[in-house]
This record gives C-alpha cells, sequence and structure tokens, in this order.
C-alpha cells in the first residue's frame, strides 16, 4: 500500500531514481536548439520541506537523497541530479527536496515550455504559489523572459485529459512525465490507455512513467503492459533497495519505463544503477533491472507457440550484458538461469538460451565488489533490429 500525497516520500529512492532519469531526458533534449514542450501530468507542489511537516513524518528522504548529500565518488550523472537538489539548499543543509516541475525548470532552457498539471487543490495552489515566487525572484534580479507567451503554465486540472489537447506540440517535440499515485488501481489502465493515444496522436514523443513495483497484480504486470506499446522502442529501469517484506506494505522497488528513450540512457544507466544499489541497498535482497526493446507488429505479434497457442511478442530484444556471476537473460516464466535441467540454463558466458518467441532484453545485479560502482566482466555488443 502507497499513503499519498508526495510530501510523504519526498527525497526517498523512488524520488532519486525519477529524478534522476528525468535530468538525462532533459539533457538530452536540450542538445537541439528547437524548442520543446515539457508536461507533468501529476506535478505535485513541486518544492518539499524535508524538516517539518509530511515529509518529517516518515522521513523516507534518509532512504534517499540523503545518503548521496556528503559523497565524493557519485558518478557524474549522478552528482548533476544531486547538485541540482543542492542547488535548492545554498546553505549546505538539507532542508528543502525539489519535485519533478522544479527539476525540469532548472533543466529546461527559456525557449522550451513547461505544462504542469496537478488535482490536488491544496497542492495546485502551493505549485502555483511557488512558481509565482520564482517569476517574481526573477524579475527583482532583473531576469526578463524573452520567449513570446509565457513558460510555465500550472492548471489545476487532470493531466492525462491534458494530453489530449497538448499533442502534438508545436514545436513537434515534447518530453512527458507520469506519475500518479497508484493507491487505485484504475491508475495503472488509465496510464497505459493514456500513453497509447498519445502515440497515436504524437508518436515520436519521449514519454516517462514512473511506477512503484506492489503485490498487487496490477503492479506486478504493467511493464509488460508498457512494452506492447507501439513506440518506436522502450527502456524499462528498476531500483529495489530491500527485501521484500511478508506483509507486502512499504516499498521497496520503482521503475521508470521510457518510450522512445534517448541513446544515451542506456549507457548512464549501466554506469550508475550498480553505485545506487551500492549506497542505497539495506540488504542482500538490494538490486536494479535494466531492460530494453523494440515492440514487435506485423506476423511477428502473433507467431504460434508451443501447442498452437498464439503467443504475444513482448518486445524484440536489441541487446543483453547480464552481470559476471549475477546477472541473467531471462523470459517471462522461465526458470533463472543456472537452474538445473531449465531450458534457459545459463551457459559457460553466463547467456541464456532464447527457446520461447518471446525475447526480451534484460539486465540485473548487484556491484560485485564493495565500492567498486561498477559490475565486472566483458559486456557483449548488442544488436539492433534491421
Amino acid at each position: 500500500m502507497l499513503s499519498y500525497r508526495h510530501a510523504f516520500h519526498a527525497g526517498n529512492h523512488a524520488d532519486v531514481l525519477k529524478h534522476f532519469v528525468q535530468l538525462q531526458l532533459h539533457e538530452y533534449m536540450n542538445q537541439k536548439d528547437t524548442a520543446y514542450t515539457y508536461i507533468d501530468t501529476h506535478s505535485g507542489a513541486g518544492v518539499y520541506a524535508l524538516d517539518s511537516g509530511y515529509a518529517s513524518k516518515n522521513a523516507e528522504y534518509e532512504t534517499g537523497i540523503a545518503p548521496l548529500w556528503e559523497r565524493l565518488d557519485l558518478p557524474k550523472p549522478l552528482a548533476d541530479y544531486v547538485n541540482l537538489v543542492k542547488g535548492l539548499n545554498p546553505s549546505g543543509k538539507m532542508r528543502y527536496y525539489p519535485g519533478s516541475p522544479y527539476v525540469a525548470d532548472k533543466a529546461m532552457r527559456e525557449q522550451d515550455r513547461l505544462r504542469l498539471f496537478e488535482l490536488h487543490p491544496a497542492d495546485a495552489k502551493i505549485l502555483a504559489d511557488n512558481f509565482r515566487k520564482v517569476a517574481e525572484h526573477a524579475a527583482a534580479q532583473g531576469v526578463v523572459a524573452s520567449g513570446r507567451g509565457k513558460r510555465v503554465l500550472v492548471d489545476r486540472g487532470d493531466g492525462f485529459h491534458a494530453l489530449k489537447t497538448l499533442l502534438p506540440p508545436p514545436s513537434r517535440r515534447a518530453l512527458v512525465l507520469i506519475d500518479p499515485p497508484y493507491e487505485d488501481k484504475q491508475d495503472y489502465r488509465k496510464v497505459r490507455d493514456a500513453v497509447e493515444e498519445a502515440l497515436g496522436r504524437f508518436p515520436t514523443g519521449t514519454y516517462a512513467i514512473w511506477y512503484p513495483v506492489l503485490q498487487r497484480m496490477e503492479s506486478r504486470s504493467f511493464s509488460d503492459k508498457l512494452k506492447r506499446l507501439h513506440g518506436k522502442d522502450w527502456l524499462n529501469v528498476s531500483l529495489t533497495v530491500t527485501t521484500p517484506g511478508p506483509d507486502g506494505f512499504g516499498l521497496h522497488t520503482s521503475g521508470m519505463f521510457i518510450v522512445n528513450p534517448p541513446y544515451t540512457l542506456e549507457p548512464i544507466l549501466r554506469q550508475v544503477m550498480p553505485y545506487l544499489v551500492e549506497v542505497l541497498g539495506k540488504d542482500e535482497g538490494a538490486t536494479f533491472v535494466i531492460e530494453s526493446g523494440v515492440p514487435l507488429t506485423g506476423s511477428a505479434a502473433a507467431r504460434p507457440g508451443a501447442g498452437g497457442a498464439v503467443r504475444v511478442p513482448v518486445g524484440n530484444a536489441r541487446r543483453a550484458s547480464p552481470l559476471s556471476g549475477t546477472g541473467s537473460l531471462r523470459l517471462p516464466g522461465q526458470a533463472p538461469a543456472g537452474t538445473p535441467g531449465s531450458a534457459g540454463a545459463a551457459g559457460p558466458l553466463g547467456r541464456a538460451a532464447n527457446t520461447s518467441g518471446r525475447p526480451t532484453a534484460k539486465t540485473s545485479g548487484r556491484p560485485t565488489a564493495p565500492g567498486s560502482g561498477r559490475p565486472s566482466g566483458p559486456k557483449p555488443p548488442g544488436s539492433r533490429r534491421p
């Protein structure tokens, strides 16, 4: 179960993963001069106080941003994220944590546009007030906006519905972040339906979906359903910081699923995720997973399987880099690699045989040595569909 409003969870391990990935997406989008639109369907309040109010109640930031605050060995992409958070805390003391709207505002350029949506009346008001204060402070410093129209628009409204009116954007470039609370199990269906419709309107946009990994069935099958969306390709990354408890309560794992990801993101994740497991992991259950693929279409989408049953492919495996001794390439429903007698038992190189007709690329594991920050072993070359 999750307790929402987001202020309760500000700065936790799920926020670290979400906002670190978000920042990498912005940095890639900034490489082209053409302006782009950022759409945040569930914006929250924008900034959260960690030393008072909701955030101090459970102090979940101690599972996320706090262990990274004083580290001197951060990989550069992760250091950029931590420095962005520190920019909100000029005293050096960790008092405030930025939500996704603040991350976007700091990462984006003057010509880009932010469209922020929040249904909760209190959070929507705080969000609007925060950006009003930012604008007033900029004006007091003599900073004059050069672009036409308002750079930031805050709307107390339904972000899912907003996608229908905002896509495609005038510049034909957009980054969409979707992260509902998932308290209502219907949120999983709403997210999938919203992204599917958005892809129909604007197939070249980048869509980033945050999700929790919980005991409920809707959560466990969520990423597999997203893999069937008809984007150009997809990337899925998840972070587990502790072994799930027997009662099913608490957030031990979260993920970011990106439709049409930049090619730069996966190498960065392969560098940073082992480090996050090492620093944020609480026990031997801490791990990460990176998957990437391309949805199958046409005749391959209905390939007969054993007994004549029709298989629904999840994705076309593009690359797989199992960690030496700990990683695995495993198909849904298949026994873990190395299980005696299993069809997908790993061979001498740690690669599992693909025999099911439902290919998917997966990398998972923990750092192989304390302080290493990287898994050992050679990285097998990737491959692409023609």
